[in-house]
């Protein structure tokens, strides 16, 4: 850091991480001295690599190691090693027909059949090696809109892939488990009928479905900002034509190569459908009497 005079003079604090304390006292300005946390630098690097926060470091300085500086001083420290070493995210490439990504994220208010406005949903599907994407709007995040999304998603692929990575939503997924999930029947059977294995990614990691993350983003800021609509049908029918005529049609930016180009290559590889959709019903508690009549 350093600290400039109204003369021009330029002083600096000694040491490798300075802490720019400037006075302007008499008109002149100084540096600050060393932080206090640069003696338990090698400490608070271990911390930090372990995944600590810097809260927890803190209190950890002032228990274990005798250290009297404040809250703040250990969060800019902490923040500046993080900038300095950035996490690195690996990108995972798959083979044509062998994943598709999928992740909800929240749409435009509309009009449903009530004559009210409501909030919906977005379904988005992105197969991984083209980056073909659908996307479709429903009012419910349950699991009998999630399984119709599915299902036409994979009508428009003209095909299913081998593997499902999605998100630990409870329309799929009932228990969160990174080696060991367990799924909503429903959406289990619908994985049998498409033969298609489900994989929950890992809770609090995104990244482990980047392409969708980002293809969500995408639809957010391109399909959808500053567009209203008035029903379900008309959000939708707008979602099918940005699709056809933007998101197909552009030159993505990771693989540099026509979306609709990379989609034809990778349809030939997708499992062929199954003859019958799968069966749809819902379920909902009905009164049962003790002579056995039933309430529907």
């Amino acid at each position: 850091s350093k600290c400039t005079t109204h003369e021009g003079e330029v002083t600096t604090g000694s040491g490798a991480v300075v802490e720019a304390k400037c006075t302007s006292g008499g008109g002149k300005v100084t540096a600050g001295s060393r932080s206090l946390c640069a003696p338990h630098s090698g400490v608070i690097e271990g911390m930090v690599g372990e995944g600590l926060t810097a809260q927890r470091i803190w209190q950890d300085l002032r228990n274990g190691h005798g250290f009297e500086g404040s809250y703040e001083a250990v969060k800019r420290f902490v923040n500046r090693l993080k900038a300095r070493e950035p996490q690195r995210v690996w990108r995972v490439e798959v083979r044509p027909g062998e994943e598709i990504q999928v992740d909800f994220m929240q749409g435009p208010m509309v009009v449903g059949a009530d004559g009210k406005r409501h909030r919906t949903s977005i379904l988005r599907l992105v197969l991984s090696y083209s980056r073909k994407g659908y996307s479709e709007a429903v009012f419910r995040q349950d699991t009998e809109s999630f399984l119709r999304v599915l299902e036409n998603g994979q009508r428009h692929f003209g095909g299913s892939a081998l593997l499902f990575s999605l998100d630990n939503l409870k329309a799929g997924v009932i228990k969160a488990d990174w080696t060991d999930p367990e799924l909503n029947p429903k959406f289990e059977a619908f994985c049998r009928h498409y033969g298609i294995t489900a994989m929950p990614c890992r809770p609090y990691h995104p990244q482990h479905k980047g392409k969708v993350e980002r293809s969500v983003h995408f639809v957010r800021e391109n399909a959808l900002r500053g567009h209203q609509f008035e029903s379900l049908a008309a959000l939708n029918e707008h979602l099918r034509h940005w699709e056809a005529t933007v998101a197909d049609t552009r030159i993505h930016g990771t693989t540099r190569r026509q979306v609709a180009a990379m989609f034809e290559e990778e349809k030939a590889h997708l499992q062929a459908l199954p003859a019958s959709l799968f069966p749809a019903y819902q379920e909902a508690r009905r009164m049962v009497h003790q002579d056995g009549f039933v309430e529907v």
